[in-house]
């Protein structure tokens, strides 16, 4: 046999499976067998390795084009959100997905539709035109929506909402659940003057607060109706409903925690309690809800919260959605639930005595 670099092809073009060949000393078909998945049982392992070794010497890639179109694929899935890109969340469920899909030898293309939906039909068609192999579409918040004309012509999953029709795999965070995991939090403490700040008129605040009342009502506690304040989802709501549930209250008919429909609004409890002169957690404990990046370990004191689960909710709709493309098969549309973790920070401690 010559040398190797006797074998190496002339020029600096990208090298080709007939390079590889060349240099492995093998057919231009055991080239094929090798990176088609078809190399078992018509090679031995030592062949398959030597091909292997050639291609990495020579820096060679199958082609995902001519790959795709013998196998009538592009290896590329399509990402089509509302208005995540301005979510704090958006890069932890575009990660999970390109990748998952990344492992699986895919590539995403991403739209942004900035929540206009004759844009999103125009994704939608672009991405078909391109002949993706599938589409995801992702929501900012979890909620039911409009299905984009043209998702049903591929194999489509949804991400953090529900469709309207029913008629499509959905992959969402289990919200009554994590409603359930705060308050325990809490009673776990010995909390049982427990109150909730926030929420706002969508499908993850009613979860939530179900859950809560759920884990409270098998303990025999009742929420007052007062202790329940909806002021919205943002920092001043937070403080605002602080400054209802506890300004000018004597102790010992104060809620001694607080479970908070997200992290901004625990925010807002917080600078609450310190303008009251009350210690976190000493007389009061908070819980937040999203584990909000660059914001909920920089509370003061670091905000217990329960995390959604974005960046398993995009790897969950990936390989969802690459089960749909390899088997041939739409997957039925049902709804899947991810638990949602708890994040323990320095915001619960035991209930004070009074």
């Amino acid at each position: 046999m010559g040398s190797t670099e006797e074998k190496q092809p002339a020029g600096k073009g990208r090298p080709t499976s007939r390079d590889v060949a060349r240099l492995a000393g093998v057919s231009h078909t055991a080239v094929s067998f090798v990176f088609n998945g078809r190399a078992e049982g018509n090679l031995s392992p030592a062949t398959q390795e030597r091909i292997r070794q050639a291609a990495a010497q020579l820096g060679y890639r199958p082609d995902p084009v001519a790959r795709g179109l013998r196998r009538r694929r592009t290896a590329v899935i399509g990402l089509v959100t509302d208005e995540i890109a301005s979510s704090p969340f958006a890069g932890r469920l575009l990660r999970g997905a390109m990748e998952t899909a990344w492992d699986s030898e895919h590539l995403v293309l991403t739209v942004d539709s900035g929540g206009d939906p004759a844009k999103e039909d125009a994704a939608v068609a672009e991405l078909l035109d391109r002949r993706v192999d599938g589409i995801i579409y992702a929501a900012f918040s979890l909620r039911r929506v409009r299905v984009p004309e043209g998702l049903h012509r591929t194999h489509s999953v949804l991400a953090n909402c529900v469709p309207e029709d029913d008629s499509l795999p959905a992959v969402i965070p289990a919200e009554r659940a994590g409603g359930r995991t705060a308050a325990r939090l809490l009673l776990e403490q010995g909390h049982r003057r427990i109150a909730h700040v926030g929420g706002l008129d969508d499908i993850a605040s009613v979860e939530r607060l179900r859950g809560f009342r759920d884990a409270l009502r098998a303990e025999g506690i009742t929420v007052p109706k007062e202790w329940v304040v909806r002021t919205g989802g943002e920092i001043s709501g937070g403080h605002e409903g602080a400054l209802r549930l506890l300004d000018g209250v004597p102790a010992d008919r104060r809620p001694t925690g607080v479970f908070c429909y997200n992290d901004r609004v625990a925010a807002g409890v917080l600078h609450a309690a310190t303008r009251l002169g009350l210690a976190v957690p000493e007389d009061l404990s908070v819980v937040g809800y999203d584990d909000q990046e660059h914001m909920a370990a920089h509370l003061s004191p670091p905000l217990t919260t329960v995390a959604l689960p974005h960046r398993a909710m995009g790897e969950a709709a990936t390989r969802l959605l690459l089960d749909a493309i390899d088997t041939g098969k739409t997957p039925p549309a049902t709804v899947r639930r991810l638990a949602c973790p708890v994040i323990s920070r320095a915001s619960v401690g035991p209930a004070p005595i009074r």
